[in-house]
């Protein structure tokens, strides 16, 4: 899975940092916090490698098998803008404790599941405590630490554990199954959410806007409404084809609640997504950057367990170790994209970084069902992952560059939101093309190939728009 919560690194990256001094307290609520999105980060990869062991236990078919994926991301997608304008206005601590209780229970939940609806449901249940813990913990990251030097500090930590949190997630996630079983990797998340929440309440402060905007309802209920109809409508059409009465509608209502949602917004005087914002060339390229640079290696990450596992007949300890390269190499490439950017800018690095992750992807066409394809698998993974942060980094800047301070909360509001979207769509687009095919190796193959254009194709676009953007918004 890619790396969600990189972006975070930005700010960090790209100001000199002093060294100021953490008081105790300070540290204790760092921790507390970066805990939480590490718990976050870790769910995204540590069930990566456990998918076949989790299939054959709770009789799952390979083609079901994105269910678990897309069951936690669809909720922590669709309801982020959501969750983060409710903290805004009864609590972001209180909403954020809410969240951690909820991903708790729910992991709880998913370790005994007894069937894949009981395991489904556990994994619905903790992407909408992630929902609620991904926009409330950061909001309160940046308004416990001051502008500056202290908060540029923060933020950097917080982003190398989320790096880091991916890695071990890989790791730990091969190891546990090979040794407790596929169970032990939500029962480790179960663990994190106990040792964090208990912590909690005496040590982050209450945080709210201080105007406490209108909970912008019609745009809320049509946004989230829309995201869920489409990503069923896709993901049910793998399965079963775009013939089903129940796809076509999902599909139709998914297409006019998102238009309503523009319309809402556009008349809202508190809306969730600033129109106008969007409008700007650097904020709406940039976001197509980010949106693409998910998907498309979340997808690839999805396939590779499958092919590693099934085609390769690697463990699932061997296949941990394969990510594990790609997330050390992330951790290398969040400290070199900071130098790269600030000697090319932000845009090239965005459009070159796309063009390496997309290269490289295509190399993964030469796979085939020899033991030597797991070399190439690994240094081809790791160095699009490389890229893969590369543009996560560029694309927060790109978005985030030019914006008055009193709408950089829109901005980083969107920068957030197309990660999470991102990490929905791309397993249900072009994911399921391998576990439904006849043939596995021939299925990633096709993923594989379209995930490379896209990503390509992609990189020209956003050269071209951001070139002809320069002089303005």
């Amino acid at each position: 899975m890619a790396i969600d919560t990189t972006t975070q690194t930005s700010p960090a990256a790209v100001t000199p940092p002093d060294t100021p001094r953490l008081s105790t307290r300070d540290k204790l609520v760092l921790f507390v916090l970066c805990a939480a999105q590490f718990m976050v980060a870790l769910d995204f990869s540590v069930l990566n490698v456990a998918l076949p062991a989790l299939g054959r236990d709770l009789g799952m078919s390979r083609a079901a098998l994105q269910w678990a994926v897309t069951a936690f991301a669809l909720p922590s997608g669709g309801f982020l803008l959501l969750f983060g304008r409710v903290g805004d206005l009864f609590g972001r601590r209180r909403l954020f404790l809410t969240g951690l209780t909820l991903f708790g229970a729910a992991s709880l939940l998913s370790t005994l599941a007894w069937d894949p609806a009981s395991f489904l449901a556990g994994r619905a249940l903790q992407g909408l405590g992630a929902a609620a813990i991904v926009p409330t913990g950061m909001s309160l990251l940046t308004t416990t630490f001051p502008e500056g030097p202290a908060r540029d500090r923060a933020l950097g930590i917080s982003g190398t554990l989320l790096s880091l949190g991916f890695t071990i997630g890989m790791v730990a996630g091969g190891t546990l199954t090979d040794t407790f079983g596929w169970r032990s990797t939500m029962a480790l998340l179960t663990v994190f959410a106990l040792i964090v929440l208990p912590l909690a309440p005496g040590l982050l402060p209450e945080s709210r806007t201080p105007d406490r905007p209108r909970l912008d309802v019609p745009g809320a209920v049509t946004v989230t409404a829309g995201l869920l109809s489409l990503i069923y409508a896709l993901s049910t059409a793998a399965d079963h084809g775009f013939g089903r009465a129940d796809v076509i509608a999902a599909l139709i209502a998914g297409l006019l609640l998102l238009a309503a949602f523009a319309i809402v917004e556009s008349r809202s005087a508190a809306p969730l997504v600033s129109l106008p914002m969007l409008r700007r060339r650097t904020v709406a390229w940039g976001n197509l950057g980010g949106l693409v640079t998910f998907s498309m290696m979340s997808t690839i990450v999805f396939v590779l367990t499958l092919y590693l596992q099934e085609i390769l007949r690697l463990s699932a300890f061997e296949t941990g170790l394969v990510f594990g390269f790609q997330g050390l190499l992330s951790v290398v490439a969040g400290t070199l994209a900071p130098k790269v950017i600030g000697r090319l800018g932000a845009r090239r690095t965005l459009v070159g970084s796309l063009t390496g992750q997309g290269a490289l992807i295509a190399t993964l066409l030469l796979l085939d069902r020899h033991g030597w394809s797991v070399w190439l698998a690994t240094a081809a993974v790791a160095l699009a992952s490389m890229c893969h942060l590369g543009a996560i980094i560029a694309y927060g800047l790109t978005v985030t560059s030019g914006v008055p301070d009193a709408e950089q909360g829109l901005a980083t509001g969107l920068v957030t939101s197309t990660q999470q979207v991102g990490i929905t769509v791309g397993i249900p687009l072009l994911g399921v093309l391998a576990t439904t095919s006849g043939d596995l190796l021939s299925g990633v193959r096709t993923v594989v190939a379209l995930d490379a254009a896209i990503v390509l194709g992609a990189a020209v676009l956003i050269g071209l728009g951001l070139r002809r953007g320069r002089s303005g918004a």
